[in-house]
């Protein structure tokens, strides 16, 4: 059965990737995002290849802006079926320039360098308010919709930053965990109008936040990115690909008694103790 879907940040890689996989079942896809030309470029692509899709300029942090775009998800699709929550992202203004707090880093008068102590409470505020509040206000306005219906979902985007906190980026660490919190709350205050809430914990994808992080411009790993591979029992980054399965088992009715889980798709790594 044929679904509206809004698909939030779904002019990036990952989101991009589920709503073309959502198309491809046959649903009516709503591509959101801040950046009308990204949204544009994904949903030109279903649309080429046979799906329904409409891109949707919105910010998942005004909700006026949701709003309107619901307004237009109605008129142009019907009553959203089901919410994908997939704006979000870190700032490195929430980001300390080591993984460890030395003595002598309370000296380094380097340009850019930041301990914990030079964290700045606005690019804190900026990270938890783009991965909570750019969940929670979506969800404030797409589950009316969805309120006494048959076979309607949200599915959150966690991390499994959220079961262990990575170093350096303990704002993102945190609102991650906020996430999958808020998941489990949810999916049992929504649990008796018909509305089941779940999210994806992904692991270590090549995005192309974090790709100069994780990889060198001639394609090998950073330090960073070689811990990550050693850490990840599977041995290798994700590929978006790797998010449609479950993604597609948790949207559908295969998954119908299924509520308030956040499920790791790392490769193994949050299972994994280092020894």
């Amino acid at each position: 059965m044929s679904k509206v879907i809004v698909l939030t940040g779904a002019g990036g890689v990952l989101c991009s990737t589920l709503a073309k996989a959502l198309a491809a079942e046959g649903h009516k896809i709503a591509i959101f995002d801040l950046r009308i030309e990204a949204a544009n470029k994904v949903a030109s692509e279903i649309n080429a290849s046979g799906g329904t899709a409409i891109a949707v300029a919105a910010n998942v942090l005004e909700k006026d802006s949701l709003i309107q775009a619901k307004k237009e998800v109605n008129e142009r699709l019907g009553s959203c079926d089901i919410l994908i929550n997939g704006a979000g992202g870190n700032h490195p203004l929430g980001t300390t320039s080591n993984p460890h707090l030395q003595e002598e880093d309370l000296l380094n008068t380097e340009e850019g360098f930041k301990t914990f102590f030079d964290l700045d409470p606005g690019g804190i505020k900026f990270v938890f308010d783009l991965n909570f509040i750019g969940t929670l206000l979506p969800t404030q306005v797409f589950a009316k919709d969805m309120v006494g219906k048959e076979g309607c979902s949200i599915l959150n985007i966690s991390s499994m930053n959220a079961f262990t906190p990575l170093t350096k980026i303990p704002a993102y660490s945190g609102a991650k965990a906020a996430v999958s919190n808020f998941t489990q709350w949810l999916a049992v205050h929504f649990s008796k109008v018909g509305i089941r809430v779940n999210a994806l914990a992904p692991g270590f994808f090549l995005t192309d936040q974090n790709r100069t992080l994780l990889t060198t411009e001639d394609g090998k790993l950073t330090p960073r990115g070689n811990t990550i591979i050693e850490q990840t029992p599977m041995g290798k980054f994700g590929e978006p690909e790797d998010l449609i399965g479950t993604t597609l088992w948790l949207c559908g009715e295969g998954a119908s008694f299924v509520t308030g889980v956040v499920i790791p798709i790392d490769g193994g790594f949050s299972a994994f103790s280092g020894v």
